[in-house]
C-alpha cells in the first residue's frame, strides 16, 4: 500500500514539475557556478533532523532540490550539540558508572584502578558526530540534493538569497520553499552563559574538568540528561525545577513520581517548586540564588559549573518572514495549516520553528509529509502518536495520553501496569527499576496511552506507538507472541493487565 502511494506521488510529482522552469535547467550545471542564481523545484532552509530528511524525500520524488544549511556542518542541533552527542556521552558514562561503582562487583567482574579520560570520552562522542554529519554529505551526493552554505533569507514568495560570511549571495529560485529551521536554546534573563562555567546545553557537551559541584535549572528532559552524565562521572548535581515535578511536559505524574525517586537514589538532588532569583560568579565560585515558590524561603546555592536549561525556543529571526507579511505567534513559532503551509501557500514550515513537541522525529515525519503532500500526495501526522524519550539510566519514555489527560477530558479508562522486578530478562540483567504503565479504553479497549520506566524504554515505547497508529486495542497487543526472555514482555503483560485486568507474572 506504502509503495503504490508513493509511486504514485511520484508520477503526480514529475507531471507537475515537468511544467517547471527548473525541471529541464540541471542543477548539477549551476552546481559548478557559486554565487550564480540555482533554480529548484524545493528549497530547504536548514538541514536537521526535518530539513535534510525533507530535501532527501523530495528528490527521491522526482524534484529538483536544494538545501541550505547556516552552520558549517549539516545536521542542526540535534546531530551536532543536541541529541546525538549527549546520547554519546549518556551511554558511555553509564559504563563507567557500572565500572567505578558496585555494580560490576555484583555481577562477578572484579576491576580495579578504574580511571576516566575525560579527553577520550569526549573524542568518542565527536567521532559519532563527525560520522553521521557526514553521512549527510554522502545522502545528498546520492540522491542529488544540492547543498549551499550561508544563512538562508526568502527575499520573495519564489526566491531564497544565501548570504554567506564573504559577504557574496547566492540566490536560488524555486517553486516551493520549505522552512525547517529549528530552535536554540532560550536565554535566562539576567545570567549570562559564558559556555565554560555557565553552560547551555552546548557548553555542557564540552566541558574540559568533571565538575565538583553543578547546579542544573530546569528538571525536563535535556536537564535530566545532562545532569544523568556529569553526575555519573563525579560532580554533585542538583537540580532546581520550578515545576513541582520532573520530566517536563507530558511525563505522566506515576511515572515522574517514580523517575524522581530512582534518579534521587543514583545521587542526584533536587529542590522542586523553586525558582532561581539570580545567579553571580565571583572567582571560580558560582552563587545561585532561589526562593521556593510555596513558602517564599530565599536559599544560596553554590557550584563551580551552572548549566541553563530552560528549554528552547524557534529560530525564525532575520528569515524574511516579516517583509513577507508572514507573522510569527507570541512564542515566536511560524503558524501553519494541516498542510504545513503558512499563509503564503508555496511557502512552508516544520519542525521547531512550528507548533507541538521539539522533537527531532516529529521534524522527520512532518518533512516527509509535507514534501509528499507539495508532490500532490494526502498530508496526515498524528501527533498523539509521537513517542517522547527521555535517555537517563533507566529510560523514560512515553506516548498517547496520560491519566492526568483522560481525567481531565472525562474518559473512563483501564490501567495495566507490570514492574520489570517480575520480568525475566530485566532480572537476568540485574536491572529491574521501572514498570510499564498501559491507558486504554474502559469500554473499547483501545490503546490510549502507554508509559514507560526502566530498561530499553526508549526501544519500547514504537511498539507502542504502532499500535495506536494502528487502532489496537489492549488486547491485540497482549495476543501478539513477543520473544522470551525480552524487556518487551513487560509491555505485553501490562497490556494484558489492562485489558483482562490481571497480567500472567506478577
Amino acid at each position: 500500500m506504502q509503495a503504490s502511494i508513493l509511486s504514485r506521488i511520484s508520477t503526480v510529482a514529475k507531471a507537475r514539475l515537468a511544467q517547471s522552469p527548473a525541471a529541464t535547467s540541471g542543477l548539477a550545471s549551476v552546481s559548478q557556478h557559486r554565487h550564480a542564481s540555482h533554480e529548484a523545484d524545493l528549497v530547504v532552509i536548514g538541514s536537521g533532523p526535518g530539513g535534510y530528511v525533507a530535501a532527501i524525500k523530495a528528490a527521491q520524488l522526482g524534484m529538483k532540490t536544494v538545501c541550505v544549511e547556516k552552520n558549517s556542518t549539516y545536521g542542526g542541533t540535534c546531530l551536532n550539540v543536541g541529541c546525538i552527542p549527549s546520547k554519546a556521552l549518556l551511554n558511555n558514562s553509564h559504563y563507567y558508572h557500572m565500572a567505578k561503582s558496585k555494580d560490576f562487583l555484583e555481577r562477578g567482574i572484579e576491576v580495579d584502578n578504574v580511571k576516566l579520560n575525560l579527553e577520550k570520552l569526549m573524542g568518542a562522542k565527536d567521532k559519532a558526530v563527525t560520522a553521521l554529519t557526514g553521512g549527510i554529505v554522502h545522502l545528498f551526493k546520492n540522491n542529488k540534493v544540492l547543498g549551499l552554505r550561508g544563512h538562508g533569507k526568502i527575499t520573495s514568495p519564489n526566491e531564497v538569497t544565501v548570504l554567506q560570511e564573504d559577504g557574496t549571495n547566492d540566490i536560488v529560485k524555486a517553486k516551493n520553499i520549505l522552512i525547517a529551521t529549528g530552535s536554540e536554546v532560550t536565554p535566562f534573563p539576567g545570567i549570562e552563559i559564558d559556555e565554560d562555567v555557565i553552560v547551555s546545553s552546548t557548553g555542557a557537551l564540552k566541558l574540559k574538568k568533571v565538575p565538583e559541584k553543578m547546579i542544573v535549572i530546569g528538571a525536563g528532559v535535556i536537564g535530566l540528561e545532562l545532569g544523568s552524565v556529569w553526575s555519573r562521572l563525579g560532580a554533585q548535581v542538583i537540580a532546581v525545577e520550578f515545576l513541582n515535578s520532573i520530566g517536563g511536559v507530558g511525563i505522566d505524574e506515576e511515572i515522574s513520581k517514580n523517575f524522581q525517586r530512582i534518579l534521587t537514589k543514583q545521587g542526584i538532588k533536587f529542590k522542586l517548586s523553586t525558582k532561581v532569583v539570580s545567579a553571580s560568579k565571583e572567582g571560580e565560585k558560582i552563587t545561585v540564588s532561589v526562593e521556593s515558590v510555596k513558602d517564599g524561603k530565599k536559599e544560596d546555592l553554590d557550584c563551580d559549573t551552572l548549566l541553563v536549561c530552560v528549554g528552547r525556543r524557534p529560530y525564525t529571526n532575520n528569515l524574511g518572514l516579516e517583509e513577507l507579511g508572514i507573522e510569527k505567534d507570541a512564542k515566536g513559532r511560524i503558524p501553519v495549516n494541516s498542510r504545513f503551509q503558512t499563509v503564503i501557500p508555496n511557502i512552508h514550515a516544520i519542525g521547531d520553528c512550528i507548533h507541538g513537541p521539539m522533537l527531532a522525529h516529529k521534524a522527520e515525519d512532518e518533512g516527509i509529509v509535507c514534501v509528499e503532500g507539495i508532490a500532490g500526495g494526502p498530508v496526515h501526522i498524528d501527533y498523539n502518536c509521537v513517542p517522547s524519550v527521555v535517555y537517563t539510566h533507566p529510560e523514560v519514555a512515553w506516548v498517547g495520553k496520560t491519566e492526568e489527560d483522560l481525567k481531565a477530558e472525562g474518559v473512563e479508562y483501564a490501567v495495566g501496569k507490570f514492574p520489570f522486578a517480575a520480568n525475566s530478562r530485566a532480572k537476568c540483567n540485574n536491572d529491574t527499576d521501572g514498570l510499564v504503565k498501559i491507558l486504554g479504553d474502559k469500554d473499547t479497549d483501545r490503546l490510549l496511552g502507554a508509559h514507560i520506566i526502566g530498561p530499553g524504554a526508549g526501544e519500547i515505547i514504537n511498539e507502542a506507538a504502532l499500535a495506536m497508529e494502528y487502532g489496537a486495542s489492549c488486547e491485540d497487543v497482549a495476543r501478539v507472541c513477543h520473544a522470551h526472555p525480552t524487556c518487551s514482555e513487560a509491555f505485553r503483560e501490562a497490556n494484558l493487565a489492562a485489558y483482562f485486568g490481571k497480567p500472567i507474572n506478577f
